[in-house]
């Protein structure tokens, strides 16, 4: 009997502790679609990635290795259209999307498990409820150079551009500060707080929407448009008239 009590016990202390240690069956569940994920990714990338970037991502001189840079990263580039590129340019430009959203969730997760990078942010991150004033202050100092004080895109060096912010989305603006695709720097979380960054996709979301009570906008690129109209118009009229009344004298 004494033996029996002792195995009895030993059960019972065995089965408290896989209890108490196991993971739930939600975590299980959680993990396996996770799995499911990254191989249907990892599918979708050899079949459209890996001629430029290698079959385990590690880069060619086509591309460059993805081990490394994120879910956010993918999900940015692929959820934009710029890749997979169709021809190699200076710059990427975005377009349709190739991939839907379940498949470019897969690519993320795939890319994601192959090395440590930003996550895609949550919807709280990028919510357009923060201090459009701040974020304003924060984007003229750190982005308008390349972007427009307005977020209208501007001509960088070797036929790159800024892009325009106008039709961009809140998420991929935080995932563009988060991963610094192309010529754009990173704005990390040491560079700026996730705060500060909803303060910046505020500010841009209200540009977005904001009317131009003056007349056109002329791109919204300050004296450098209205000077050179002014130049154009009015010089032009000066000039037109200076011949006018001479053809007329004579």
């Amino acid at each position: 009997m004494a033996t029996i009590v002792v195995v009895l016990l030993a059960l019972g202390v065995v089965g408290a502790l896989y209890a108490t240690f196991s993971p739930s069956g939600s975590a299980r569940a959680a993990t396996g679609a996770q799995s499911l994920a990254i191989e249907e990714g990892k599918g979708l990338f050899v079949t459209s990635c890996s001629a430029c970037h290698g079959l385990n991502a590690e880069g060619s001189g086509y591309g460059p290795s993805l081990v490394g840079v994120g879910a956010a990263a993918v999900d940015f580039q692929v959820g934009t259209g710029r890749m997979p590129l169709q021809a190699k340019n200076a710059q990427g430009p975005r377009k349709k999307r190739f991939f839907n959203d379940r498949e470019v969730s897969s690519l993320a997760a795939y890319v994601s498990s192959l090395g440590n990078g930003p996550t895609i942010p949550t919807e709280d991150l990028y919510a357009t409820d923060g201090d459009m004033q701040e974020g304003g202050q924060i984007f003229r100092t750190n982005c308008a150079s390349c972007h427009n004080f307005a977020g209208d895109g501007g001509a960088l060096t070797r036929g790159k551009y800024a892009v325009s912010l106008a039709d961009s989305t809140p998420k991929h603006m935080y995932e563009a500060m988060l991963t610094g695709p192309q010529s754009m720097p990173v704005f990390n979380d040491g560079a700026l707080s996730p705060t500060q960054k909803k303060d910046v996709v505020t500010y841009l979301t209200h540009m977005q929407t904001q009317p131009d009570p003056g007349g056109n906008a002329l791109g919204r690129l300050g004296p450098v448009t209205e000077g050179l109209l002014g130049w154009t118009a009015v010089i032009g009229m000066l000039i037109a008239a200076a011949i006018w009344l001479g053809a007329k004298a004579r």
